[in-house]
């Protein structure tokens, strides 16, 4: 049995702005004999939308209606409205990202785009998006190497590495075309981080000089051997760890990277260099993309073309950001589905130990108040020491212990399992609760303290549910 949900990936870049619709089909690949392993199994990119530039009203400032008149134009020429989409993300990328209005525009968005539609930023969720976006992910699983994907936008460049399949780690650097803007042969903005780069090279620019070709693309090959220190191609440098966006780390070099795959509207430039004037786009962006095509530290390694470029983040924001809970699950029909529920997560040592368990839950639950009133959470640990019959009753006495204030809450009880014991573990709750509180276990998911969840509607015939895990974090 097949069914089809359909998702919306919607980004907001420093540069440009767009919107992809897909299908994602999901299918029971387990035997009749066996229990139900329900996967998605296709995704089908079925509607692009136009490649806008991102409007704003000033360099701090989005132009929200302008932003609202581009999607619900885009929704029309799919043919789609709100209640069709049971999935997807919005995503405010890069230097759109350090707006004013930031919020605002994602919760204008999360309101149009559909009642299970997620709003998510932040550079770590953008990095893996846009990798999985260009195919980097998969490439690494074909040839059994690990390949790092180079998202380069307007404002930011994020970085993605895969081994096998897996993500190995991911980063952001304040590197991107649009650092630099050039109007009528001026520049017009300088980003405060470029100007300081420069300044470190002896390289004076400030906003109405004249765009000198020559000086400006001085400070873009310092931006791609930036980038070949970020990949340890090269060695780092005095000023590189300066350049990561909030003060963020390095890929972890847990894995030496055998090949590159570039992605953002940068990319572009550097797949498809020739017939491009200097100043096309009004930024360093094509002076950019020749630099890191130029440079001998990315003549040495491997590449592989991205199956997107300028598109990859929004298709991954399309068709990446959803996965399905495992099959044995128990929820309580009425209360899904529910949407952006911080997580709490039990560390694997207190899990060990169901005294501590309950007690990390106890002491982490005062960190969701808000005005000193409990928000809804939900729980999530993994679920591995707990198999047995009488394992599952004694956990379940443990989460009940720790989680007495959220039993006595208006909220339902959450829990996010790694192991395949949702099921079970639901049951045993409902009895022991004699059924008088909603209880929602689902498993087959991974969620880690920080991040947020959301859960959709059940699906195939009501044995599994869509579950998407983000983080609602914004650069500063």
């Amino acid at each position: 049995m097949k069914e089809t949900i359909t998702s919306v990936g919607i980004d907001i870049g420093t540069s440009t702005t767009q919107l992809i619709f897909s299908r994602l089909t999901i299918e029971n690949l387990a035997s009749s004999y066996t229990v139900p392993r329900i996967s998605i199994v296709d995704k089908e990119v079925i509607y692009r939308s136009h490649i806008y530039f991102t409007p704003l009203k000033s360099q701090q400032e989005i132009d929200v209606e302008a932003v609202r008149k581009i999607v619900k134009e885009e929704y029309e020429k799919a043919g789609m409205t709100p209640d069709m989409l049971q999935t997807g993300a919005v995503i405010i990328t890069g230097e759109t990202a350090r707006k004013q209005n930031a919020n605002l525009v994602l919760e204008m968005l999360s309101d149009m785009a559909g009642d299970f539609v997620v709003a998510t930023a932040g550079p770590d969720l953008e990095s893996v998006l846009s990798g999985k976006g260009a195919g980097a992910d998969r490439i690494s699983e074909e040839e059994r190497i690990c390949v790092a994907n180079v998202d380069i936008g307007g404002g930011t460049s994020n970085i993605a590495s895969f081994y096998k399949g897996q993500v190995m780690g991911t980063s952001c650097l304040d590197i991107g075309g649009r650092l630099i803007k050039v109007e009528n042969g001026k520049i017009s903005y300088i980003f405060h981080k470029t100007a300081e780069l420069a300044s470190h090279m002896g390289i004076s620019i400030k906003v109405g000089d004249p765009a000198d070709p020559e000086k400006l693309r001085k400070i873009c090959d310092r931006m791609a051997d930036e980038l070949a220190q970020a990949l340890y191609l090269k060695d780092a440098d005095a000023e590189h760890a300066g350049l990561y966006t909030n003060d963020g780390k390095r890929l972890p070099d847990n894995h030496k990277i055998d090949a590159v795959t570039f992605s953002g509207g940068v990319a572009d430039c550097i797949y498809h260099p020739e017939g491009k004037e200097t100043f096309q786009y009004g930024d360093i962006g094509v002076l950019l993309g020749r630099a890191i095509l130029d440079h001998p530290a990315f003549k040495n390694i491997r590449w592989f073309t991205a199956a997107e470029t300028i598109r990859a983040t929004v298709v991954g924001a399309g068709t990446h950001t959803t996965s399905v809970s495992g099959s044995t699950i128990s929820y309580a029909k009425d209360k899904l589905p529910v949407k952006n529920i911080p997580v709490l997560r039990i560390g694997s040592d207190d899990e060990a130990d169901l005294e501590a368990f309950a007690s990390s839950i106890i002491q982490q639950l005062p960190l969701y108040h808000s005005e000193g009133k409990l928000e809804q959470i939900a729980i999530s640990f993994e679920g591995r020491h707990y198999v047995s019959f009488l394992e599952i009753q004694a956990l379940a006495a443990a989460i009940i212990k720790g989680a007495r204030e959220i039993i006595d809450s208006e909220f339902p009880l959450i829990l996010v399992v790694e192991n395949d014991i949702g099921k079970v573990l639901g049951n045993a709750l409902n009895v022991a609760l004699h059924r008088e509180k909603p209880v929602v276990c689902i498993d087959g998911i991974h969620a880690q303290g920080g991040d947020y969840i959301d859960i959709g509607e059940p699906l195939a015939n009501g044995r599994v549910v869509p579950v998407v895990t983000k983080t609602l974090i914004f650069n500063t």
